[in-house]
């Protein structure tokens, strides 16, 4: 990409223009608010759909062509302000020694779980650059948008992954991670030291291949109180935003169920702080502080209602924002299979159609 965003503390001088909604990341005046979608690349699109019937998610991801096919599709129907690339949170299992499978509703399995000191010994670091397929990705999607669309990567972070990885899979109660994060301290903050390395390492081929800002999805957090966040996931997910701030673009942080949790995921210094749809916005935003840019945060549920309602759940939305730099609308979570396509464009048009001085008065 020609333009990247500066990360926090760097001079005024040295931050381009950038797009609409960098611009929104670094809480700089935008004409309207940017607008995209988690999970916007998806099973409720039929493009993605005729997609899987000849390939597997991993295929898709691992072949570059494929990966921004389905990138720049979903972006270009939608007409968003940003396109994330198509990838998959456990992408960085594979390099570090630990294969993993998605098997027909389960979703993701891990065979082998990291459930001791050895497992975590064992584990690789120094193999990020076969993760290189998402950043060829990633130039293709950036070489077709030039400066039209902010261009974002993303990856797990620390404490969702080693959540994945000594689970298994999807948990309900993450008894086998709560045992090791309580039980074997050394051995869980070998692992986050492991996964910060991988998954810095990974950002930045990101970031070199044109990525103008890196989501971090810590997607399992919500299932921690506020004092074990504090204790065994914090400092290595602050250590992971600063690393990719470093590489010079901003950070979103985002997770489920983090109403509990938003001022202190704030304290590891994300550009912007992902919202789920479980308070309202401007809650949300007073709690994480408003030295942050937000995104959000409309129940993905929603996009099910009659047009009368959705409308009336945007302005809501919108209106929260009141006008303040700094607000991307999102979902507060992933698009479901079902949505109706037409519902999720609404969305988009209702959003541009709500101007940044109307949010100001309402």
């Amino acid at each position: 990409m020609d333009s990247k965003a500066a990360a926090p503390g760097s001079s005024p001088d040295t931050i381009l223009d950038g797009s609409r909604f960098v611009r929104a990341c670094l809480r700089k005046p935008v004409d309207r608010t940017p607008v995209w979608f988690l999970r916007q690349a998806g099973r409720y699109m039929q493009e993605y759909r005729e997609v899987r019937k000849h390939h597997t998610l991993v295929e898709i991801c691992k072949q570059p062509e494929l990966a921004a096919e389905v990138t720049i599709t979903a972006a270009e129907k939608l007409g968003v302000d940003a396109a994330i690339i198509f990838a998959d949170l456990l992408l960085p299992l594979e390099p570090m020694g630990l294969p993993f499978e998605f098997q027909a509703g389960e979703g993701p399995v891990v065979h082998h779980p990291v459930r001791t000191a050895e497992d975590v010994k064992a584990l690789r670091t120094d193999r990020a650059a076969e993760l290189g397929y998402v950043a060829r990705a990633i130039e293709m999607v950036a070489a077709h948008f030039r400066d039209r669309l902010g261009i974002i990567g993303f990856c797990g972070a620390p404490y969702t992954l080693a959540s994945y990885m000594i689970e298994g899979g999807g948990s309900r109660n993450y008894l086998h991670t709560k045992q090791m994060m309580y039980g074997d301290t050394t051995a869980w903050s070998m692992l986050l030291d492991k996964l910060v390395a991988v998954l810095t390492e990974y950002c930045r081929l990101q970031v070199q291949a044109g990525a103008d800002v890196i989501q971090i999805f810590d997607s399992w957090v919500g299932s921690l109180s506020l004092a074990d966040y504090k204790d065994y996931a914090f400092e290595a997910s602050k250590r992971l935003v600063r690393a990719v701030q470093a590489l010079g673009v901003p950070v979103i942080y985002f997770g489920v169920e983090t109403a509990g949790l938003l001022g202190a995921m704030a304290e590891t210094g994300a550009d912007v702080m992902g919202l789920d749809w479980r308070q309202p916005l401007d809650e949300g935003w007073r709690a994480v502080g408003h030295a942050h840019a937000v995104q959000g945060n409309l129940d993905p549920i929603t996009l099910f209602a009659p047009l009368e309602v959705l409308e009336l759940r945007v302005k809501q939305i919108m209106r929260a924002a009141g006008g303040r730099p700094g607000h991307i609308f999102n979902l507060g979570h992933g698009i479901v299979p079902g949505t109706p396509v037409e519902n999720v464009q609404a969305v988009v048009r209702m959003v541009r159609e709500f101007r940044l001085e109307d949010a100001a008065r309402g």
